[in-house]
């Protein structure tokens, strides 16, 4: 080994040297990760929130993000006299809202929906609990996810049957079961669905 190649080579280690002696570990893997995220997913930013409050109710409903079910605020329009202000009218509005595509900073934040537009919500049938609530598709056709939105965001709401449930159905004389919104239902809407008690 000639002088020159020696000289490298003590550089080389001495250089390896100090560095580990800064607590820095050297390498030769690249370090270029990208730039960072430039926005905290399911996250959305105060001026993205006033955006999308407008004229209406104030009402919140549950969103995918990252896997899991997330609150949003949302705003609709529910006429505010009395004999409009029911249940029926409250579970509509809601169901309607799930079905709307994510607005952008929505989007950009990592939110999505499940639910299909077209799912129209009636009442009661003779001998069914008043606070029942039957839709056009039965709640077992549902994927996973809208099944998990749709509970979530009727149990958190005036269209509720009590703490974190709601009564749901099908048309006709379709089964009835009280569905339950729950934490690990919240963060596992994928695998994890609604507990239920059958009740007709």
């Amino acid at each position: 080994m000639n002088r020159r190649r020696i000289s490298a080579v003590a550089a080389a280690v001495g250089l390896t040297a100090a560095l580990a002696g800064c607590g820095i570990r050297s390498t030769e893997v690249p370090t270029d990760y990208g730039p960072a995220p430039s926005r905290v997913p399911c996250v959305m930013s105060g001026s993205s929130i006033a955006s999308q409050s407008g004229n209406g109710v104030p009402v919140q409903v549950f969103l995918v993000c990252a896997a899991q079910l997330v609150s949003v605020d949302r705003t609709v329009q529910i006429r505010t006299d009395k004999a409009d202000t029911d249940r029926l009218h409250i579970a509509q509005a809601l169901l309607d809202e799930l079905a709307t595509t994510p607005s952008e900073p929505e989007k950009q934040a990592g939110f999505a929906t499940d639910v299909r537009g077209g799912i129209t919500v009636s009442g009661p049938r003779e001998g069914d609990p008043a606070d029942t609530l039957r839709f056009s598709t039965p709640p077992e056709d549902l994927s996973a996810f809208a099944l998990a939105q749709i509970v979530c965001t009727l149990a958190d709401s005036a269209a509720s049957s009590g703490e974190n449930s709601v009564i749901m159905g099908g048309p006709a004389d379709d089964p009835l079961r009280e569905y339950e919104c729950g934490a690990e239902v919240r963060s596992r809407p994928g695998t994890v669905a609604p507990p239920t008690e059958t009740l007709r």
